[in-house]
């Protein structure tokens, strides 16, 4: 039977319509254009007055506007990614950035890096979490990208760890949604005879694991990247890692969001060597230990308290070589440059053996 031929007039209209779209994308394209050249103008502005090339208050200032006067015609969360790319490109056409995060490829704070910097961006992977403060500290890196805390697992502690052995500052903090995949290279269930991963999504898949491979082994590996390059060498191993991985490493999802709560979400920070300044909605954190002395705690809180200071967070880690004697990381909203913030910061350090300010940096929204 021969196939129906669309009417002329709409052959006309489809032609038409299409035209139309490619005057657009040409539009498109020279604007983009002349916007990188602006940016490339303002960057070169900056480098005589020596001024940051991240400007967070600014660029959200562009997306919350364009966002409301898009007044969700075009679907939000992609016009969100786009302008999010654009202002990306444009930032890193000012001077190329590169970012260190526990690597190899593809792992979760990989994921995290592009989300912060654009996929145009330059990563450089670490071994370890400890190696990506050294190379932030040393300047061979602008900025590192790593996991702080788990809103299942809790805090990450080789994270809090660094901080008391480094000089680096907080920059930014993103809270990334974490969905886990089980993936190798057939995309069958039944090929899996090791389950490999880092510790942290292992744990957070645990219940999964119990139920559906109870007799197949775990291997704890550095990262997840580690564990989806296991698997895409290895065709019995099963590796618990990010969508990002199955495209990087050629892998099949055998199955998909495997952790046991919804909801799973990582905080990860931006160091750097310099936090940016205050962008309207930001946090500030701590690293402090207390004097030694009866009611410090209760006194430092209610410091806080008395200047109507919000915490979001704190977190105890003991003294490595002083057992019985901890440090505690503190989160408050606020910037350090506001009055508030920091006249509270300045009566807390009066009740401190060790004080230590991590930075004041953009809030997540994300």
């Amino acid at each position: 039977m021969p196939q129906k031929k669309d009417h002329p007039s709409q052959e006309q209209a489809l032609g038409s319509i299409r035209r139309q779209i490619d005057d657009i994308d040409d539009q498109l394209l020279t604007l983009l254009r002349r916007r990188i050249k602006l940016a490339q103008e303002v960057g070169k502005i900056k480098n005589v007055n020596n001024r940051d090339k991240w400007d967070p208050k600014r660029e959200r200032e562009i997306i919350r506007r364009l966002l409301q006067e898009n007044a969700g015609e075009f679907p939000e969360p992609s016009l969100k990614a786009v302008l999010f790319e654009i202002i990306a490109a444009c930032r890193l056409s000012q001077k190329p950035i590169e970012i260190a995060y526990l690597g190899p490829e593809a792992t979760f704070s990989h994921l995290a890096g592009i989300v912060m910097f654009g996929s145009a961006a330059s990563f450089r992977p670490m071994e370890t979490i400890e190696d990506t403060f050294i190379e932030v500290e040393r300047g061979r890196v602008e900025y590192g990208v790593v996991p702080v805390e788990n809103s299942i697992e809790g805090a990450v502690t080789s994270t809090l760890d660094s901080f008391t052995r480094s000089q680096v500052k907080i920059c930014g903090e993103l809270n990334l949604p974490i969905s886990h995949n089980l993936i190798n290279q057939s995309g069958r269930l039944e090929d899996v005879k090791l389950v490999a991963s880092h510790p942290q999504p292992l744990a957070q898949c645990r219940q999964w694991l119990q139920r559906n491979l109870p007799d197949t082994p775990r291997h704890n590996a550095s990262s997840t990247g580690a564990a989806a390059a296991m698997a895409a060498a290895d065709p019995q191993v099963g590796a618990i890692a990010s969508s990002l991985a199955v495209k990087t490493y050629q892998l099949q999802v055998a199955v998909k969001g495997i952790e046991d709560y919804r909801g799973n979400t990582t905080r990860f920070l931006l160091i750097g060597s310099e936090p940016p300044k205050a962008s309207g909605d930001d946090k500030t954190s701590l690293l402090v230990a207390l004097l030694d002395r009866p009611g410090a705690l209760h006194e430092a809180l209610s410091t806080l308290a008395a200047h109507n200071i919000n915490l979001t967070r704190i977190e105890s880690r003991p003294f490595k070589d002083e057992p019985g004697r901890y440090l505690f990381f503190i989160d408050m909203l606020g910037h350090l440059d506001d009055h508030q913030v920091r006249e509270s910061c300045e009566q807390l350090r009066q009740l401190c053996s060790h004080y230590q300010w991590l930075g004041s940096y953009p809030r997540s929204r994300e």
